[in-house]
């Protein structure tokens, strides 16, 4: 394998700076070894945590970078090590790219927590060279941190479940959520709260949709199968639905109040906070204490439930909304998702893009 040793230059869209615009950038992927995996990426989804990446809204953002965590390629080349994956295989890639391999989490098949965990693009590898993500022509990943996406299911339609569908399963299963006959909540009904309602719904919850207006509302309940919706600005209704749900799962990704969803949850009730925001949330502890209620968070997945909900979104049909879009689009895509403007993930066909200017 030789040649899978040497660097190879290839094309993505990058951005240049914290203006988040991105465009073509040539570089080279990093030094291969013996574990790694070197694809060719199909298809690329959209995440809203790849705005604030890029536009540096969290101050940790380095330049030129290549977004795109949520990836589906196909094995062109393995190390000598490998075993999990064979040339011709489709795989996924999410938000990690290496961890410490060592700590309590890795050691407990939950390396998404290692505090030396690699991320995918805006990062650095142990060889010192900069982790870029999808929206590139291929990627060079440790076999440990790839998924075989299942037989059948398209990449395009896997790519969001890389990020929005493992955000949502993995805690559904921590917290002991994954068993039929409960009463949930999804806040937002973004890229993960639409995936949200569809994996809680196939678990076998009587799921309520909240948002802040009520221009979702048909959406929720005719297209995604929700059983209620609530505005939760509408006092009368939020009031007639206080104690009522085992759970929230909040995937607001900006400041909002917490307490009007606390109200919601029964007693010994879970917040389970998932949007990346860069300021500090507030509420008044009664809200908390009166109901023995919890707020906790959750971050992404591991690989082990990276695989478990794939297999568990192949047995019960579940897909992504999505529109496809091609490279060229991108930055349009971009100007869009911060308005909410999709329904509800978008994709990026990376085959079929021409990436060079």
């Amino acid at each position: 394998m030789g040649g899978l040793e040497t660097e190879k230059k290839i094309m993505g869209w990058a951005a240049k700076d914290a203006t988040g615009h991105l465009s073509p950038y040539t570089y080279s992927l990093r030094n291969t070894g013996p574990e790694d995996v070197y694809i060719k990426v199909i298809s690329c989804g959209i995440c809203h945590t790849d705005i604030h990446q890029i536009k540096n809204d969290l101050g940790m953002s380095h330049y030129p970078m290549v977004p795109g965590h949520e990836v589906v390629g196909e094995v062109v080349e393995v190390g000598s090590d490998v075993t999990k994956f064979k040339v011709g295989d489709v795989v996924g890639v999410g938000a990690i790219v290496g961890s410490c391999k060592n700590c309590h989490p890795c050691k407990s098949d939950i390396e998404q927590y290692c505090n030396k965990k690699i991320w995918s693009y805006n990062d650095v590898y142990t060889d010192g060279k900069p982790t870029q993500g999808g929206f590139a022509e291929s990627m060079v990943v440790d076999q440990k941190f790839m998924v075989k996406i299942p037989d059948g299911m398209s990449p395009e339609q896997a790519a969001p479940l890389l990020c929005a569908g493992l955000t949502v399963y993995s805690p559904l299963k921590h917290f002991g959520l994954n068993k039929s006959g409960l009463r949930g909540g999804i806040l937002g009904l973004g890229g993960v709260g639409h995936m949200g309602v569809k994996i809680a719904k196939a678990t076998g919850h009587h799921v309520t949709v909240i948002s802040s207006s009520d221009k979702k509302r048909e959406e929720a309940l005719e297209h995604l199968g929700a059983d209620e919706y609530l505005v939760s600005s509408d006092g009368e209704g939020m009031q007639k639905a206080a104690d009522s749900l085992d759970y929230i799962i909040d995937t607001v990704p900006v400041v909002h109040p917490l307490e009007p969803c606390l109200s919601l949850l029964k007693l010994d009730g879970k917040l389970i906070l998932m949007g990346v925001i860069n300021a500090p949330l507030q509420f008044m502890t009664p809200v908390v204490m009166n109901g023995r209620k919890s707020i906790t968070g959750s971050f992404i997945g591991s690989m082990k439930e990276t695989e478990e909900m794939l297999e568990f979104c192949k047995e019960k049909g579940l897909t992504s909304m999505i529109e496809v879009i091609k490279m060229d689009y991108i930055n349009t895509a971009f100007e869009r998702l911060e308005k909410n403007d999709v329904r509800y993930r978008f994709v990026v066909d990376v085959a079929g893009s021409k990436l060079s200017p």
